[in-house]
């Protein structure tokens, strides 16, 4: 693929790489993706998002949850884990007593592991240090972002200068390989936004290590 081709030289001549990456999953070409991954030395293929309306109804996430473990299983083929990334409407929607994203989470195959944005689990009006406590091992992956807590993205903040309890959302993660800072958008400079929740990270109590932006 040449966008796999072009994100390899970029990522060899900034000195960086990628242990993790987004792709559509459940609507694209699996064997096409986890190739280009495989070139890229991505050990870990995220599916990043599925509209709200697949997650109303046990049925739907059931559906969804099957075609995730196929698909882990033909990852697994090319030597690459697979994960699923949330947004709020996974924490909106309540299936036989907890959320959807709970509910989904307890149908995935062993080897599926979870990169849970923390944020959207906050708008989505659940408490994120509960969400991760109880999703336990599975979580391996968290977005750490900040911000007013709602769906205005240009309105996300820096870390640690919004509304999240950063360092505690840090702390449920108990399995954590990789926090990544992200931003869905931001009004100011995004690079200094990112520098900015790097500092932060890098001066606090725990230091932050395996961050990335």
């Amino acid at each position: 693929m040449a966008t796999a081709a072009e994100l390899g030289a970029a990522l060899k001549e900034s000195g960086l790489t990628a242990p993790s990456g987004h792709a559509p999953l459940l609507s694209q070409d699996q064997d096409q993706i986890f190739a280009a991954a495989k070139e890229l030395g991505i050990s870990t293929v995220i599916d990043p998002y599925l509209p709200a309306e697949h997650w109303q109804s046990a049925e739907d996430i059931q559906a969804t949850a099957a075609k995730l473990n196929q698909a882990a299983r033909k990852g697994a083929e090319y030597g690459i884990r697979v994960g699923y990334h949330n947004h709020a409407w996974e924490l909106e929607s309540i299936i036989d007593g907890q959320t959807a994203l709970e509910y989904f989470a307890g149908l995935l195959d062993p080897e599926l592991v979870l990169e849970v944005d923390t944020y959207w689990v906050a708008v989505g009006g659940q408490d994120p240090v509960d969400i991760l406590t109880k999703l336990g091992d599975r979580v391996k992956f968290i977005h750490i972002k900040d911000g007013p807590l709602n769906t205005d993205a240009k309105a996300q903040q820096p870390a640690g200068q919004g509304k999240m309890a950063v360092w505690d959302v840090i702390g449920a993660a108990k399995s954590l390989e990789v926090g990544v800072v992200e931003f869905d958008d931001y009004a100011g400079d995004i690079f200094d936004g990112i520098a900015q929740s790097l500092a932060f990270l890098q001066s606090g109590p725990a230091s932050a290590q395996g961050v990335n932006a």
